[in-house]
């Protein structure tokens, strides 16, 4: 993702890009010289947000390209000149300090899935960057987004929990890392009942990925990401248009493996541990039902309100096995609630945690790396929307009238978590619904982006 499209060149001749608003674009052009007049003038350019102009020498080679932003202009815009320029080596006439932001947002945006077409052949732009960019931090980001994105926008008929795990086992060997792998109904005997549950109607075998790295005596973070390839609703079925995206139901598994793979990257002193519960929740005879109520690894017993709300469960069981070994910290992920987007919408995921540190040292970092994340609370009054008559608990709000679907999601997750110091929950969308500067349409690392801050500025790394 990375590797060809930013290069380091302090002393670059590449094509000047001037970042131009309506106000200084008289200037620039007068700068320029006369054939910019001319070009500005018949092609209606005024440095209006978004447009582009490319101003040639005598023989028709570029020698300046002009790109109009706002000054208001929102992260990343920068970043839109990867779609809009043609191939060849650019740099950006900016401040150092800007420089980053912007080889960041050129970066994203370049983004391409090409799988399943061919991709084109025309010659693309890039980027040369000089002091102020850390190349190597900027490559860890890119590739963990980049598999998070890539793993996100796989059909669900080539990534099952078995090619889910397989990219995590890849992940893991290409840093030293051990991984550990529970399939079938081997999840049965070793304690995980509702990832069995859920997972138990496909054909494609349920598993759990437990993957390790780093010196056993570093601090103790564990990351659970929320694993279901596809999301039929299972007997409480989804209608078709609630169907449609369901192959991004492993966003969360996806963001946890980005952001594994920067902190690995990275070199970060830290003993990892990332725990991925992979399942298909399809239908069969075998299928769990509403009414049914489930034995979890923590003991406690679950009564099925909606078999369409299947991530919980099995994130549940995956939080008991994190918070055994009592970590520092415990950050899960998961494509989790509708309630969520109705509330904050896609670009917006709420993260809860009752560690008031932890969350205003977030809210720093995530405003910081443009990866934006707004605190929802555990609002404990509302647990009594989870009670149930005949098992410890309801793993759905029955009793409060559909209200603060994601807010008693969270409080569902927490039953799960005791021992660990830190627990922050992620209820993410991990998907970007149409192209945007930085963001291009389909699969996203929501949060991963300002969780790797974060941690690399906790643990520095080498």
């Amino acid at each position: 993702m990375r590797s060809s499209l930013i290069a380091f060149d302090p002393a670059s001749t590449a094509i000047p890009v001037h970042p131009v608003d309506r106000d200084g674009t008289a200037g620039l052009l007068q700068s320029l010289g006369g054939m910019a007049h001319v070009l500005a003038q018949t092609s209606g350019f005024e440095g209006t947000a978004g447009q582009v102009l490319l101003v040639p020498d005598a023989e028709g080679a570029p020698v300046a390209v002009l790109f109009g932003v706002a000054k208001d202009a929102p992260p990343f815009t920068l970043g839109d000149l990867a779609r809009k320029l043609p191939g060849g080596d650019y740099r950006l006439v900016c401040a150092p300090g800007e420089q980053h932001d912007a080889a960041l947002g050129f970066a994203l945006s370049s983004y391409r899935f090409d799988r399943y077409r061919k991709p084109a052949d025309k010659p693309r732009p890039r980027l040369m960057v000089g002091e102020g960019v850390d190349l190597a931090r900027l490559g860890h980001i890119l590739d963990g987004v980049g598999l998070a994105r890539d793993l996100v926008n796989t059909p669900a008929s080539d990534l099952g929990p078995a090619e889910l795990t397989d990219a995590a086992l890849k992940l893991f060997a290409d840093h030293g890392g051990r991984v550990r792998v529970i399939e079938g109904d081997a999840l049965l005997d070793e304690g995980f009942p509702m990832v069995h549950a859920v997972g138990r109607a496909s054909d494609r075998a349920p598993r759990l990925v437990d993957a390790v790295w780093g010196e056993e005596d570093h601090p103790k973070v564990t990351l659970v990401g929320k694993g279901v390839v596809f999301d039929t609703g299972g007997l409480d079925i989804k209608p078709s248009s609630g169907m449609a995206l369901m192959k991004k139901d492993m966003g969360g598994a996806a963001s946890v493996l980005a952001l594994a793979s920067m902190v690995m990257a990275a070199g970060l002193p830290v003993r990892l541990r990332v725990i991925i519960p992979a399942v298909e929740n399809a239908i069969s005879g075998s299928a769990f039902r509403p009414g049914d109520v489930l034995a979890s690894r923590k003991g406690i017993s679950v009564e099925i309100g909606n078999t369409d709300a299947e991530g919980r469960l099995i994130l549940a069981d995956a939080l008991a096995l994190a918070d055994e070994d009592a970590p520092d910290l415990v950050i899960d992920m998961a494509t989790l609630t509708g309630a969520a987007r109705v509330a904050l919408g896609p670009d917006l995921p709420p993260f809860y945690t009752d560690d008031e540190d932890f969350a205003s040292d977030l809210a720093r970092h995530a405003e910081a790396a443009r990866d934006p994340l707004w605190r929802m609370p555990l609002w404990r009054p509302y647990e009594s929307y989870l009670d149930s008559r005949i098992a410890d608990i309801n793993h759905i709000n029955t009793s409060g009238a559909g209200f603060a679907g994601s807010i008693t999601a969270a409080l569902f997750l927490s039953r799960f978590v005791e021992k660990a110091a830190t627990w922050v929950h992620f209820d993410i969308y991990g998907w970007n619904p149409a192209d945007r500067p930085g963001r291009p349409q389909g699969g996203e690392a929501q949060a991963a982006r300002a969780l790797f801050d974060l941690l690399a500025n906790r643990y520095p790394g080498r």
